[in-house]
């Protein structure tokens, strides 16, 4: 793709949450964006079936932003369906196939939450490497830790053992003649800017964005950033207009 699209209405943007969360990621974002949005749910054991899960919340051509997991997803509908892709944007994620000490920890995780110990791996594990500081304020923990609740224990086992499915994704964005954003925070815990460096150099039409002194989840630490950097590329880069402004 040379240049944004022009002369057709808005895209609808399809928005996939990483792990452990839920609509809720997006709340701050969303009314930013352009167009129409839906969200995905992934609850499915692989990644596979994740992705098919988001391929049919949507018909025809779409935008996937996808964060963490969600993009991890968001790059198997790549390289599923890369036809039906206007654009792919992938936050605070990992296009690498699993480390052995990853799938090591997941299975801890999996083991302990199956044991009765959800909370503690909420608060002990997962919650210290959503944000840029390992303690966050009150109002961001108590966020993250309502969309893992909500979530639940079975659905977050679900997520883990789809995790190890995984592959490398690489080769999959490098085939995208789509526009390909990565987005992420200069003080991930989980995913570096390295990780999306690689994203954007293997993309043909990849650019990168990283916000300073961010972590993890953007769209709750960084919500205006997020969403100025989401909007930005949606218009301008993909080239969809708003319901309100297109014919």
């Amino acid at each position: 793709m040379t240049g944004p699209r022009t002369g057709r209405g808005p895209l609808t943007s399809v928005l996939v949450p990483g792990m452990l969360c839920d609509a809720e990621l997006w709340r701050d974002v969303e009314p930013a964006l352009p167009g129409p949005v839906v969200h995905a749910r992934i609850t499915a054991p692989s990644i596979a079936d994740m992705a098919e899960e988001v391929l049919s919340s949507v018909e025809g051509e779409f935008v996937l932003v996808g964060l963490s997991l969600g993009a991890i997803v968001a790059f198997e509908v790549a390289r599923r369906a890369p036809e039906r892709l206007a654009g792919l944007c992938a936050l605070s994620t990992n296009a690498k196939a699993p480390r052995p000490g990853q799938l090591a920890g997941w299975r801890q995780l999996a083991e302990r939450v199956e044991a009765g110990e959800f909370e503690s791996v909420l608060t002990d594990r997962i919650l210290p490497t959503m944000y840029a500081a390992a303690d966050p304020s009150e109002p961001l923990r108590e966020r993250f830790l309502g969309m893992a609740r909500r979530i639940g224990p079975d659905t977050f086992r679900a997520q883990l053992a789809a995790q190890a499915t995984r592959m490398d994704a690489h080769a999959a964005v490098a085939a995208l003649d789509c526009p390909v954003l990565a987005l992420c925070g200069e003080r991930d815990a989980l995913c570096p800017p390295s990780f999306h460096r690689e994203v954007a150099r293997r993309a043909a039409a990849g650019s990168l964005r990283v916000l300073a002194d961010a972590g993890h989840l953007l769209p709750l630490e960084r919500p205006g950033e997020t969403a100025a950097s989401l909007r930005h590329w949606l218009t301008d880069v993909v080239g969809t207009p708003s319901a309100a402004t297109s014919d």
